[in-house]
């Protein structure tokens, strides 16, 4: 799924005959964007992409169903940077499984959003009161990817004394249990999903039993200007305990990336983000970008590194939501206010993992004709109706699936045991179709 991809760097070219230097060869093209952090082919459905310790499960541990869709070469970041700089970015988390999301109506009781707002900015602190401001309102994020046996690591930020936490969906996304540790109490909380937008990469939890924690101080990122010093904290390389810190500058407003879930075979845009500097790691994902006067701005979501001309350098394009967006997203999410594109509460799961377009018509499955099926989750729904790998689902309660986003769109009008009538074509071209029972999904 999400790969880290490394573009060429420049060599030494020599000279012509007649004593001219000889330019540089053009580099070769891109391969076609896909998630970052090394979520390689399938994750735990297949060996995947390795990724820096921290991210997640490295290669993806032990796979049920062979290697999986290899997606793309090993390393290969998240997304296709849209506009200048050219280049992909990765995201700082790592995981795997592909889930059929289906909303839920209902929540429980959830206090109101109490984060800290700083309002105006202030004197510029130095990085260490920056720190030591900002890092007791943090959390370490653990998430178990328990259909993959792996987990994976990320950050978040702590809104409410009660403890729900703001983060990104990828950090969460997959997981089967999640715990985070606070950095303020040093406990390790057992946290559930209250909701989450995926189209966004903003996502809620609430902490079990969490009472008297320390928040973090809001800014406001309809100030946030071009050349601005900002720092990133985070849980680089997933090692917990004290924050690491990196800082950098504001480089780009409302920049945009593309990006596409091998596994899931699904792409997104997010756009409207952050574009800094500040050179986040594997594991930072979730984590606050801020001001010099320790105020969040931004969630930091995905990176990559540019390799500097002539220079054996990298420079990082990094990439966050402006908390404004983020936290509106989270009041929503807060408010049991479903929509489109925000789920809330728990998740259905058909489990099914789905082939990417691409991937699909390598296998002469033609572009249009469904959601090409790359393996199925042992005792899930999908398994039991008979549907396996190399099938292609072309309907769920009689709205077509011509693509992976289809599937993953009509999947969002279910909640957990809805029971639905599934479509599919098998490797023969027989049709079948069954009614299943969706079950609860990955950390419901």
């Amino acid at each position: 799924m999400r790969r880290n991809y490394h573009p060429p760097m420049w060599a030494d070219s020599g000279e012509t005959a007649d004593g001219r230097a000889t330019p540089p060869p053009p580099p070769p093209p891109p391969p076609p964007p896909s998630w970052g952090g090394g979520y390689g082919g399938h994750g735990g459905y297949g060996p995947g992409g390795s990724g820096p310790g921290g991210y997640g499960p490295g290669g993806g541990g032990p796979s049920p169903y062979g290697p999986g869709d290899p997606g793309g070469p090993p390393g290969y970041g998240y997304g296709g940077y849209q506009g200048p700089p050219p280049g992909p970015v990765r995201r700082s988390r790592r995981g795997a499984l592909v889930i059929a999301v289906a909303l839920v109506a209902g929540l429980g009781t959830f206090f109101g959003l109490q984060a800290t707002n700083g309002g105006t900015q202030g004197a510029a602190l130095s990085t260490s009161q920056i720190t030591n401001k900002v890092d007791p309102g943090l959390v370490d994020i653990v998430s178990t990817l328990g259909f993959q046996q792996a987990q994976a690591a990320g950050t978040g930020q702590v809104l409410t004394s009660s403890g729900e936490v703001l983060t990104n969906n990828h950090v969460i996304e997959g997981a089967t249990s999640i715990k985070a540790t606070d950095i303020g109490n040093g406990r390790t909380y057992t946290a559930k999903v209250v909701g989450y937008d995926q189209s966004k990469d903003v996502a809620v939890i609430q902490l079990q039993g969490a009472s008297g924690l320390p928040t973090v101080t809001l800014g406001d990122s309809s100030t946030v200007a071009v050349g601005q010093a900002v720092t990133a904290l985070g849980n680089a390389g997933g090692k917990g305990g004290t924050p690491s810190v990196a800082t950098g500058k504001v480089t780009a407003l409302n920049a945009s990336i593309t990006a596409s879930d091998q596994g899931a075979g699904t792409s997104e845009q997010l756009s409207g983000l952050i574009n800094h500097t500040a050179p986040i790691q594997p594991g930072d994902s979730g984590g606050p970008l801020v001001n010099t006067s320790g105020q969040v701005i931004g969630i930091n979501t995905a990176a990559s590194n540019q390799m500097q001309f002539q220079s054996s350098q990298a420079q990082t394009e990094a990439f966050a939501v402006p908390i404004n967006e983020a936290t509106s997203i989270a009041h929503q999410i807060e408010a049991g206010d479903g929509s489109s594109t925000v789920h809330i509460g728990a998740t259905g799961f058909l489990g099914v993992e789905v082939m990417s377009a691409s991937s699909a018509q390598a296998q002469g499955v033609p572009e249009g004709s469904g959601a090409a099926v790359a393996g199925v989750l042992p005792g899930s729904a999908a398994h039991r109706a008979g549907i396996t790998g190399g099938d292609v689902i072309t309907s769920v309660d009689g709205h077509a699936v011509s693509s992976p986003e289809s599937l993953q769109a009509v999947m969002e009008q279910h909640h957990p045991g809805d029971r639905v009538t599934v479509g599919w074509t098998d490797q023969a071209g027989q049709s079948h179709t069954a009614t299943v029972t969706l079950a609860s999904g990955p950390a419901a």
